[in-house]
């Protein structure tokens, strides 16, 4: 097979086969396709799609890549949650350990921030000391010792997906339902779980703008995990504001530490919930969702969670001390507080724009190879419908780089206020 003749195929929006697909992957996974033609294929899909049956091959492919965890020896229920990107969003960094206090094993593989979304990964290496690049056998440990942990893709696990998740970063085809698909699929399946509560964000803020699509996106992962044996549930949420209060990699990591120790902004609150109910549901540990929110709800409030999510910490090798301190998340050189320059209500809050700028600071990733600053980021004073005074604090800038007045202003554009009161977006779709 010849890889020009397949991306002019997929050009032509011609399907591929299995085996011409298979070959796509292991060619470029094994370093005989360059980086320049595999993104000419990439933006071939993002164009013009794929079919279902084409997903389900590069799914099989990315996971055939490599090896897969066997978690039989647990005994127990397997399950994880993944979210389709956000901004703000740190759900999985309190899902992680809250669910495993169930006696629920969550082998949690977590990828780096993509595009002007957060990665998970990222998050949690502004812990001093946090290894996010756990063996297969410190997995299994970590899942006996501690019932989870989150950490990258090793070498062995669906390496040609961790090849193509940074090219896609900073080739423009992220938005890609097939390549979505794809990519969250043959890392969860490969981590030897029972089932699987997929986040499906649309939105401005999200890759997925459209309800529709986002809905396509779901059905496409479900089908997808079934067909290899896995209980899927999707749940479609907005992701028109950002979650919670901060944006940013440390920033986000200490509002994780508030919400396991039961101060929990109402959104986030909502997410972990409705999110995690489906997980146990999926394990068999509660009868109906409403007993499940109860359950996590209680768990939260216990201090357990809490507990667990420092054990985890410590396990792979973060500073566990530095958790109860405020400012060793809070620590950029400059905060700059925003404000309103008119008295109302806050209508809208430019999701998309708010990663961009986070981008911008340092937050996530313009070039593969660009690290990320954990200190900076956003700190939203006001969401959408709140009242807002003029001169009245809209978001601080956390930065370690001095700014000027013309980017403090884009800051403060992010946010639209009106004269009348405005109801805030309703937050669980589907």
């Amino acid at each position: 097979m010849n890889a020009v003749e397949l991306i002019n195929k997929k050009k032509e929006r011609r399907a591929l086969t299995e085996e011409e697909i298979s070959f796509l992957v292991e060619s470029y996974t094994a370093g005989e396709i360059p980086d320049y033609q595999f993104a000419a294929f990439l933006m071939a899909v993002r164009l013009n799609g794929m079919t279902l049956r084409e997903t389900g091959a590069l799914t099989g492919a990315m996971i055939d890549s490599g090896d897969s965890l066997d978690l039989r020896f647990l005994g127990g229920p397997k399950v994880d949650k993944h979210s389709t990107g956000g901004v703000g969003d740190k759900i999985s960094l309190i899902l992680a350990p809250l669910v495993a206090c169930f006696d629920i094993a969550v082998p949690m593989i977590s990828g780096r921030g993509l595009g002007h979304t957060g990665g998970t990964l990222d998050k949690l290496e502004s812990i001093p000391g946090f290894r996010t690049n756990l063996s297969i056998k410190e997995m299994y440990r970590a899942l006996k010792r501690v019932g989870c942990f989150i950490s990258g893709q090793t070498p062995e696990i669906a390496p040609a997906d961790r090849r193509i998740y940074a090219l896609r970063d900073v080739t423009g085809t992220v938005d890609s339902i097939p390549l979505i698909t794809a990519s969250i699929m043959s890392k969860k399946l490969a981590e030897g779980i029972d089932g699987l509560v997929v986040d499906v964000k649309c939105g401005e803020g999200a890759f997925i703008k459209r309800r529709r699509d986002a809905v396509i996106l779901a059905r496409w992962m479900r089908k997808v995990g079934e067909k290899m044996g896995k209980v899927i549930v999707t749940v479609l949420t907005s992701m028109d504001q950002p979650i919670g209060r901060m944006v940013g990699n440390g920033l986000e990591v200490w509002e994780t530490v508030r919400a396991l120790k039961g101060r929990c902004e109402p959104d986030v609150l909502e997410l972990v919930l409705t999110l995690g109910s489906r997980m146990l549901m999926i394990a068999g540990r509660a009868d109906n969702l409403q007993q499940a929110r109860d359950k996590l709800q209680s768990m939260l409030e216990s201090g357990k969670a809490w507990d667990k999510f420092r054990k985890m910490v410590c396990f792979q090798g973060g500073d566990v001390a530095v958790l109860q301190k405020k400012n060793a998340f809070v620590k950029a050189k400059y905060q700059y507080e925003v404000r309103a320059v008119q008295t109302g209500y806050v209508s809208a809050i430019d999701a998309l724009g708010m990663g961009v700028v986070g981008i911008d600071l340092g937050v996530g990733r313009k070039r593969v190879v660009d690290k990320v600053d954990h200190d900076s980021g956003l700190e939203v004073l006001k969401k959408v419908g709140q009242a807002v005074d003029r001169k009245e604090g809209l978001v601080v800038v956390h930065s370690n780089k001095p700014l000027d007045g013309f980017f403090l202003d884009r800051a403060r554009r992010l946010f639209r206020i009106s004269k009348t009161p405005v109801k805030p977006p309703r937050l669980i779709l589907s």
